[in-house]
């Protein structure tokens, strides 16, 4: 045996060791001549780098400092790299309003990452098996659908369609990387963690805009943007948008993130925590009211309706019950209150000038939509349409919805796609949820349910599931529906004794 083994010299080992090495790295000492030497030819590149090219080296140097560590944490610890995703959805449309860079961009660059890292798990364990279930049967063909389009000979632009396909298509693999990925009740709490956290954080900072006013970069970013006075300046106040890219996208954030706390409380919830869960979704449901989206207002009546048909439970009917007159005296009492005049005009829409654009617009377009099987291509209308094909005539076309939307650009026949996809992602997770029988994944699947009902009703009036986060975290609901339902079953079938999960 000695001589098949590789003799190192001493000096070369006592120099070079590895564990010697680590373990000087991770207790701070790094006086070792090595990591010396990196860091002089570090500093000395950062120097020239700077000198020659200014700010922007500096910059291109930081973010590369924070951005490799990132990429290897994303590809080899997948976890991390879902972590970091949802926060990034949350805060990076806030960092656009300050620079010029294309943010959306980095999102994409994660979902490479992701997507990658996928791949080379399944060379150590494969699992073809989350391609083999209803919802991730319609998101391949709806994946499929929008990438077809591009080939749409009515489509004015070609680079259109590259900016659309990425936030209403190519994101939805994101339900392939979570399916895969959270396999474990612990991981589904810290998920749940920080989205709530990160929920709480918009709301207080909605709070804030309301309370003292947009910060300087934010006013000039609404003075610089010619249809932000239009869109976000009723009634001689500003609608809040927080750290989101748009009132809409806050105001929905802040409905389904109430709707997660208040359904975790039916669950095996610690009564401290309990009263917690429900002054966060008090806040995210009070700061929502200043986003001025009448479409997120009656998103809270309907989900309350969804939670009570659901669960079907004598205390839950009764708060039901008293929520529900609360709301109607809302929406009954006479008010000079510019927040709550809106509100109210959320029930009454026929009285809505605005309501009544849209409904002018939508009665407009059906010859169209009817003439056209397959639409006039991604990004025909809105902002890409506007951007890219200014003079045809869908660019000016505003859909104000997102199945208007898909009408219009993807034609009838990916409308009854749309929603044929939508109906068997609520039949699926209606179903699981009345099969789960632990109480902490069966609250975690009235959530989900609620979520993706209250979402479905959502894209109607407002485009709800364009934007991020709502595209990343629609997706993480898709995928949990099936999770929490393979968790349920794995626990009940195991010859173990059935133990309650404390949340």
């Amino acid at each position: 045996m000695e001589e098949n083994l590789i003799h190192i010299n001493p000096l070369v080992q006592k120099s070079f060791n590895r564990g010697s090495f680590k373990k000087k790295l991770i207790a701070g000492k790094l006086n070792h001549p090595l990591i010396l030497f990196i860091v002089f030819l570090f500093s000395l590149g950062v120097s020239v780098a700077v000198g020659f090219f200014g700010l922007k080296a500096a910059i291109l140097i930081t973010l590369a400092i924070i951005g490799l560590p990132a990429i290897y944490a994303t590809i080899a610890y997948p976890k991390a790299g879902i972590i970091l995703s949802l926060i990034l959805s949350y805060f990076l449309l806030f960092a656009e309003k300050f620079t010029d860079f294309p943010v959306g961009t980095i999102m994409d660059g994660m979902l490479a990452l992701l997507i990658f890292g996928f791949f080379l798990k399944q060379k150590h364990r494969r699992d073809w098996k989350i391609f083999n279930n209803p919802i991730s049967i319609m998101i391949f063909i709806w994946i499929g659908y929008n990438i077809l389009e591009i080939a749409n000979p009515l489509a004015e632009s070609r680079l259109a369609w590259v900016y659309t396909v990425r936030t209403v298509a190519v994101v939805m693999l994101m339900h392939f990387i979570f399916l895969y990925h959270i396999r474990s009740v612990d991981f589904i709490k810290l998920i749940f963690k920080i989205w709530i956290g990160l929920s709480l954080i918009a709301a207080l900072y909605g709070l804030n805009q309301e309370l003292f006013g947009f910060f300087p970069f934010e006013q000039k970013w609404l003075d610089d943007n010619p249809t932000a006075v239009s869109l976000y300046f009723i009634g001689g106040v500003w609608r809040k948008f927080s750290i989101f890219s748009d009132p809409v996208t806050f105001s929905y954030n802040m409905v389904i993130s109430a709707i997660l706390c208040i359904s975790l409380t039916t669950g095996p919830v610690k009564k401290w925590k309990k009263f917690w869960l429900f002054l966060i979704a008090f806040t995210c449901i009070f700061s929502m009211l200043f986003s001025g989206t009448r479409g997120a207002y009656a998103l809270v009546p309907i989900a309350l309706a969804m939670f009570l048909i659901l669960t079907m439970n004598k205390k839950v009917l009764v708060l039901g019950i008293l929520a529900g007159v609360f709301m109607a005296g809302l929406v009954l009492m006479p008010t000079s209150n510019i927040y709550i005049m809106r509100f109210q005009s959320a029930f009454s829409p026929e009285y809505d000038a605005s309501f009544n654009v849209r409904q002018t617009n939508q009665k407009m377009i059906q010859p169209y939509i009817i003439t056209h099987p397959i639409g006039g291509g991604l990004g025909a209308t809105g902002t890409w349409g506007q951007r890219f094909s200014p003079h045809s005539f869908l660019a000016n076309f505003p859909p104000d919805s997102g199945y208007v939307r898909v009408a219009v650009e993807l034609g009838w026949a990916g409308l009854l796609l749309f929603c044929t996809m939508m109906f068997i992602f609520l039949a699926v997770a209606i179903n699981n949820y009345f099969k789960i029988r632990d109480p902490a994944l069966k609250s975690y699947g009235l959530a989900l349910v609620t979520i993706v009902f209250a979402l479905h009703i959502g894209n109607f009036p407002q485009e709800a599931l364009v934007q991020y986060p709502t595209n990343i975290i629609f997706s993480l609901v898709l995928a949990l529906i099936n999770i929490i339902y393979t968790l349920d079953k794995e626990k009940f079938s195991a010859s173990v004794p059935t133990t309650k999960y404390k949340a």
